[in-house]
C-alpha cells in the first residue's frame, strides 16, 4: 500500500506555503528529505512546481493539518479513501434511442440470431430494444424488410453493451442446464 501522497514535492510545496506545520513532519508526510523541504521553503529547491493542495485531492484534511500544527512531534497522516464501486441493482430505465439508430435494431437482432441461439427472443427483445414479437418474425424470416436485413453487431450499433450480451448468455446457458436436469430426472423416474 503506498502511503505517499500523490505528487509529494507539489504537496510539500502547498505545506510550505499554506501551513506551520514543521520542516520535519512535512519531509516524513512527503518522503523527502528535510533540508529538501527547507530548500522548498527558502525557494532554492523546486522553483517551477506548482503547489498541489492535499485537501482538495482528500489526502489530508483540515483538522490532520491543525492538529500536527499544534504538536511538532505529531506525523501528518494521510486520508484513505474508500471507493464504493458498486453496481446498481435499479431497474435500468428505458433509453432513447435516436431515429438514425432505430433501423439497427433488427439488424441486431438478426446478428444475436445468428451468433446466439441459446438466447431466447425475449432476451434478445431487451438486449436490442425490440418486442419479443419482431425477433419472432425476424427469426421466422416471415419480418416485412427481411430481404434488406443485414446482421449487425448490437454493440458497434450501441444498442447493448458486451457486458449485456455475456449476462444475457450465461442465464440462457443456466436454463438450459436446468431444463436438461429437469429432463434428465425425468427419465429416471421412467427407467426406474
Amino acid at each position: 500500500m503506498n502511503d505517499r501522497p500523490l505528487m509529494p514535492k507539489a504537496t510539500a510545496v502547498w505545506l510550505v506555503e499554506n501551513t506551520k506545520i514543521s520542516f520535519k513532519q512535512i519531509a516524513a508526510f512527503c518522503n523527502l528529505h528535510e533540508l529538501e523541504v527547507k530548500g522548498i521553503a527558502d525557494g532554492d529547491v523546486e522553483k517551477g512546481i506548482k503547489a498541489y493542495n492535499p485537501i482538495l485531492a482528500g489526502q489530508l484534511t483540515r483538522e490532520e493539518i491543525v492538529a500536527s500544527s499544534k504538536d511538532s512531534n505529531r506525523p501528518l497522516v494521510l486520508s484513505k479513501k474508500n471507493l464504493d464501486i458498486s453496481i446498481s441493482t435499479r431497474k435500468k430505465k428505458p433509453r432513447y434511442v435516436p431515429l438514425s439508430k432505430r433501423q439497427d435494431r433488427p439488424n441486431a437482432a438478426l446478428w444475436l440470431i445468428k451468433n446466439y441461439p441459446e438466447l431466447s427472443d425475449r432476451q434478445i427483445g431487451k438486449l436490442v430494444g425490440s418486442t419479443k414479437n419482431t425477433v419472432s418474425l425476424i427469426k421466422n424470416n416471415n419480418y416485412w424488410n427481411s430481404s434488406n436485413l443485414t446482421p449487425k453487431d448490437p454493440v458497434v450499433s450501441s444498442l447493448c453493451s458486451q457486458i449485456d450480451i455475456k449476462n444475457a448468455v450465461e442465464k440462457a446457458n443456466l436454463k438450459a442446464t436446468g431444463k436438461k436436469k429437469k429432463i434428465d430426472k425425468e427419465n429416471q423416474k421412467i427407467e426406474d
